[in-house]
């Protein structure tokens, strides 16, 4: 897929990386140090949009021809939203809260230029298998999820044996609605598919 104008990714994430490149997309990362922080009378869904709005926002007087994506993924048990735990303690708690029990992830996305800004998300409700306190230890352990909202990768080891369905889309969880980024990018498409 070409596009006609260059684009940047503003994240970090080895896993959007993965998904933008499995567009066929070439892409060059840029990241800037963003504080996530977020009005408290906002709902869910409006959370995770206004912090991929606001990571653009750092990056819009820069932007001359290309296309900046920025995304925030989050978890919710309820009204609660499940950050990135700071330690294993944390980690624990919040895996143990979303054992047995079925939570939504949303994925705020901004796709923008220099004269336009498209802000979106996608839900996705997950349900997990009641989890002995061994997975728990053991996933913590090896595959130390403190960069993870929620404490947890669905492509990982925890979401092979954890997860028992999901209602929307995989990709959203992984960290990237990939199918409705793409229909936000097909107006900059430089050929008809």
């Amino acid at each position: 897929m070409n596009l006609s104008r260059p684009l940047l990714l503003a994240s970090n994430s080895p896993r959007r990386k993965e998904l933008l490149a499995g567009l066929g997309l070439q892409f060059e990362v840029r990241v800037k140090e963003v504080h996530e922080d977020f009005p408290e009378h906002l709902q869910r869904e409006e959370v995770a949009e206004y912090l991929a709005s606001h990571k653009a926002d750092n990056y819009l007087d820069e932007l001359k021809t290309e296309i900046l994506i920025t995304a925030d993924t989050i978890v919710c048990l309820g009204d609660n939203i499940l950050n990135k735990p700071a330690d294993y303690a944390e980690a624990a708690s919040m895996l143990r809260a979303l054992s047995g029990t079925s939570h939504e992830v949303i994925t705020g996305v901004c796709v923008a230029t220099h004269d336009s800004k498209a802000v979106f998300h996608d839900v996705t409700k997950v349900y997990f298998k009641e989890l002995t306190e061994a997975e728990i230890h053991y996933y913590i352990t090896q595959y130390k999820p403190f960069d993870k909202a929620g404490a947890y990768g669905i492509q990982e080891w925890i979401g092979m044996i954890g997860i028992e369905k999901i209602e929307g889309s995989y990709f959203n969880v992984v960290g990237l609605p990939v199918q409705k980024l793409y229909l936000h990018l097909l107006p900059y498409l430089n050929t008809n598919l």
